[in-house]
């Protein structure tokens, strides 16, 4: 169970955010565009952490544990996950194929030959 979960939790996400910036960066850009593009997943990721965290405290107050604001609760909190992670899906499509062709040809930087 542990390797299915660790396979799915890095197939899809790791392709994501380590190759697929390497692809569509141009080659001249592609250093410091990976960097950012790493670094922004980062964050998201602390910001996912932490806002999960406070929302999913229960609705009622006197249920909340102590030093956290009343949330929407652990059900709807995983369903908003779910919508989120579902429309970071379909952003991952919009991301262009390279169809066998280079990074400079796909960006234009390649020198046309006469």
């Amino acid at each position: 169970m542990y390797s299915l979960t660790f396979f799915f939790a890095n197939f899809g996400p790791n392709a994501t955010t380590f190759i697929v910036p390497a692809e569509i960066f141009p080659a001249r850009l592609r250093s410091t565009c990976h960097g950012i593009s790493a670094a922004t997943g980062k964050a998201g990721a602390i910001v996912g952490a932490f806002g999960f965290l406070y929302a999913a405290q229960p609705q009622d107050k006197t249920k909340t544990d102590a030093g956290y604001p009343p949330g929407i609760g652990v059900k709807n909190s995983l369903i908003m996950l779910g919508v989120i992670n579902f429309v970071g899906m379909l952003f991952t499509f919009l991301v262009p194929e390279p169809k066998g062709k280079s990074l400079e040809e796909l960006s234009g930087e390649a020198e046309v030959e006469k």
